[in-house]
């Protein structure tokens, strides 16, 4: 850990949790901005880590804002949906946003890009800096739409996104793609440039970068 005044970094998910687990046990408001579900990852398993969050949201007010990446595994928006119904707010920015967790207005939590070491993450309490990041929050808030109505959109892409993930990374030809998925080539493309622009991506080697790092791949 290294440490600047009120400003501190962490290394780390398992140190992150260890120095924060009593301040998110305390928050009765939560504010929280990722482009997945992998970004505030604890070190516990899968299943248990999302049976701890459905639990933290229970009974204090919660807002989370994700990429539309996150709807194109079923779990994790099967996760999401579990979240809506124990009383979280959700939902999905087509823009970039910065990951961010803020606890009662007072703290604020900015995770570092990934690294193949894994990732650090910020912890800010000086107040200017924080009500900074609580602007960038709200207005990603604003801009973005409710869960139920960009999930509606997004139905279709999904059952497809499984067969085309494993076409790009064949390095077949899109006619040999389209051929294998059974649509015509227009409508193949269409797909493909639909699942970039879910994932963020410019292009399509990018795309099975963040594919792999949303845990699609």
């Amino acid at each position: 850990m290294t440490r600047a005044d009120d400003v501190v970094t962490v290394r780390g998910e398992r140190e992150l949790f260890d120095r924060t687990a009593h301040l998110f046990a305390a928050a009765t408001d939560i504010a929280c901005a990722a482009n997945n579900l992998y970004t505030w990852a604890s070190t516990h398993p899968a299943p248990q880590q999302r049976e701890d969050a459905l639990r933290s949201v229970q009974g204090r007010r919660a807002r989370k804002i994700y990429l539309p990446q996150v709807l194109l595994d079923p779990s994790s928006a099967a996760h999401l949906r579990a979240l809506q119904d124990v009383g979280a707010e959700i939902r999905i920015s087509e823009r970039e946003i910065n990951e961010t967790i803020i606890l009662d207005g007072r703290l604020a939590i900015l995770a570092a890009e990934a690294t193949p070491d894994g990732r650090d993450y910020t912890v800010l309490s000086r107040p200017d800096l924080v009500n900074g990041i609580k602007s960038l929050f709200e207005a990603a808030w604003r801009s973005s739409t409710d869960l139920a109505a960009f999930e509606a959109r997004f139905a279709e892409l999904r059952q497809h996104t499984p067969r085309l993930l494993d076409l790009l990374s064949s390095g077949c030809t899109d006619e040999t793609a389209a051929r294998e998925m059974g649509v015509g080539l227009r409508t193949y493309r269409r797909y493909v440039a639909e699942l970039m622009a879910a994932l963020g991506a410019s292009s399509r080697f990018q795309a099975g970068a963040r594919a792999r790092e949303a845990g699609l791949l």
